[in-house]
């Protein structure tokens, strides 16, 4: 399959699924998601560890648009491994910044990558043959650009 068909596909399974997208969007910016639980990293508050639950819902949402013969980039499929099932315990407070900074890293980066499903699932009609920046980063993620 050509890496246009590939475009075209991933924009399907945009399509496809995008009420789902939008609902975990939603939650996601939510207050007491993306406002409060981000919040909870500079407090030092190990309230932070439940904005993994976010990070791995839209990391699986994210999963099922992969198209055809596509993957889930490596660095992401890092950022998101490194970003989640961490568990507290107290020695995390020895070392908060470097321990909990990878859970709210993990959270942008999959929340980023939403937002452009999202956007381009509500703006695209076809794929595009000039890459909008968003769209370029959703190809990246697939390993189709």
């Amino acid at each position: 399959m050509d890496r246009f068909a590939q475009h075209a596909e991933l924009l399907a399974n945009i399509h496809a699924n995008l009420d789902d997208l939008e609902k975990i969007l939603n939650f996601a910016e939510s207050e007491w998601v993306a406002e409060d639980l981000v919040y909870r990293f500079w407090h030092g508050s190990m309230k932070v560890y439940a904005l993994q639950n976010a990070t791995t819902d839209i990391h699986t949402v994210l999963t099922k648009l992969t198209p055809s013969n596509g993957a889930v980039d490596p660095d992401f499929a890092t950022i998101i491994q490194t970003g989640t099932g961490k568990k507290f315990d107290l020695s995390v407070n020895d070392d908060w910044f470097n321990e909990t900074r990878p859970i709210v890293d993990a959270f942008f980066h999959a929340r980023y990558m939403l937002s452009m499903a999202v956007k381009y699932g509500r703006t695209l009609k076809e794929a595009p043959s000039t890459l909008p920046s968003g769209w370029a980063a959703l190809l990246h993620l697939y390993s189709i650009r």
